[in-house]
């Protein structure tokens, strides 16, 4: 009972990641109005928390395998909630920023906190993947929650009382962590690579900035050369990670075709998700016509589905293998970027929920099979590696998937502005709905692909090698190992 008391205590950080990630966006014209940052000002105010959030996940991971995994979440727990009070008072653009950033770093230790303290609290394979559900269902609830928390907050006060949110729930989680979360660490591990650690966080925070740049803008100079300096910087941290005894990143893990395929998975998974999200948008609005509230009640449906899945998808373990489970919702994704693909609104509303139905076991179990393959002194890293992959995924997805809408609308019209500065124009129209449909079949015949690679190397056949599975792990014919 004690551990189930304290996953609903690991449940608050992850809703303070996905509020804070989501609520902003109200935000951003009130606080553009009282302290008047410039374009690229406002630019930093809005993406380097997610963006040093990226860079800082392996990182601290490996941090928390070191000093603790309670105290690191804790001790970022706390940074967040000062670096929370610090943005919602700030009297300058500058000031904002570099709060952002301090949440960033602080918000970058608890996603990997979280997920090792689960594999440590529930050794148990089944009870541990209801838990991951329970996890997951969080950070749903975190992003079904801040319009409404934060259009009530933003219609009675000032645009800083969206970063107060995450004070009530910092104290509580600093009031019961230390009561009811285990301490848990690498007791082995004797020194933590720094260099290795602003390595990473560089050369992660250039990708995710010039990718995203590159999307939201197109080719120039700045972004190509801050992908080309992260790839650089990437390729020493790697060197590097190879010469030194003790690395951050365990290469050797990806010996292993099941941990790549599950990392993939869900690095993939994220692809489709955020590259096709303003699409999606755009289509409800621009193309159909719905208003920005009518648009955001009909993705309801699909974030229900998702919360329900996060619970009753691995539940499927039950009665066929993991490995198929996670091919199985590999397949619901590919089928309802199909079924978006058809257009007009109960197509996309239905592609949407059977992208979210397949989503959340794909990710849960896939997520799973990563932590679980390491042993739980090496859990932090593990949990770090899969949330980089889904925060590289996402970034890729925006810029590739959102460039090839933009790209083939264009060719069909011939015009050089996007969807939204001629969505009057019938030609444009009409041109927009067949770019959409490009885009979602060519998520569909991705995701379809994937789904064949996982049934194929997660098969039940295979197991998992007796000297790298610690007890409890589940092997791929569904038996608790």
């Amino acid at each position: 009972m004690r551990s189930w008391t304290g996953l609903a205590v690991l449940a608050l950080p992850c809703l303070l990641v996905s509020l804070d990630a989501e609520v902003l966006n109200l935000a951003a014209p009130q606080l553009s109005r009282d302290l008047h940052p410039t374009g690229v000002q406002l630019l930093w105010i809005m993406d380097s928390y997610v963006f040093v959030v990226a860079g800082g996940l392996i990182a601290a991971g490996v941090l928390g395998d070191r000093i603790g995994r309670r105290r690191l979440l804790l001790a970022g727990a706390a940074g967040f909630g000062a670096a929370s009070v610090l943005a919602a008072f700030a009297t300058t653009p500058a000031l904002l920023i570099a709060a952002r950033v301090l949440m960033g770093l602080a918000g970058a230790s608890l996603m990997p906190s979280t997920l090792a303290l689960i594999r440590v609290m529930f050794p148990d394979a089944r009870r541990r993947t209801i838990a991951l559900g329970v996890w997951s269902a969080s950070f749903s609830l975190g992003g079904v929650a801040s319009p409404l928390v934060g259009g009530v907050l933003l219609a009675h006060f000032w645009w800083g009382s969206v970063f107060l949110i995450a004070v009530p729930a910092v104290l509580l989680l600093l009031a019961l962590g230390p009561v009811l979360l285990p301490e848990s660490r690498d007791r082995t591990a004797t020194s933590f690579d720094a260099p290795g650690a602003l390595l990473s966080l560089a050369s992660v925070l250039l990708f995710v900035y010039g990718v995203k740049r590159v999307a939201a803008s197109g080719l120039s100079a700045v972004p190509v050369l801050a992908v080309v300096v992260a790839a650089g910087l990437f390729v020493i941290f790697l060197r590097r990670q190879r010469r030194i005894p003790q690395p951050l990143l365990d290469l050797t893990l990806f010996r292993d075709a099941r941990m790549t395929v599950a990392v993939g998975s869900n690095a993939l998974s994220y692809f489709v998700l955020y590259g096709s999200q303003l699409a999606i948008a755009q289509y409800l609005q621009l193309f159909l016509g719905l208003s920005p509230l009518q648009a955001g009640l009909w993705t309801l449906p699909s974030v229900i589905a998702y919360l329900l899945a996060s619970f009753g998808g691995p539940a499927l373990t039950r009665f066929a293998a993991p490995g198929q489970v996670i091919a199985a919702g590999l397949a619901t994704m590919a089928v309802g970027f199909a079924v978006l693909a058809l257009g007009g609104l109960p197509a996309v509303v239905t592609g949407m929920v059977l992208f979210s139905i397949g989503l959340a076991p794909a990710y849960i179990l896939s997520t799973e099979l990563v932590v679980a393959t390491v042993r739980p002194a090496r859990a932090g890293m593990a949990a770090a590696v899969t949330e980089t992959g889904c925060e590289l995924g996402g970034a890729l997805g925006i810029a590739i998937l959102g460039s090839l809408v933009v790209a083939a609308y264009r060719h069909g019209t011939g015009l050089p502005g996007t969807f939204a500065e001629s969505a009057a124009a019938a030609p444009a129209h009409d041109a927009y709905g067949g770019a959409f449909a490009l885009m979602a079949l060519t998520a569909a015949v991705l995701v379809a692909a994937a789904s064949v690679l996982a049934a194929r190397v997660l098969r039940p056949a295979g197991s998992v090698n007796s000297s790298a599975t610690p007890t409890g792990v589940m092997d791929y014919s569904g038996r608790p190992g």
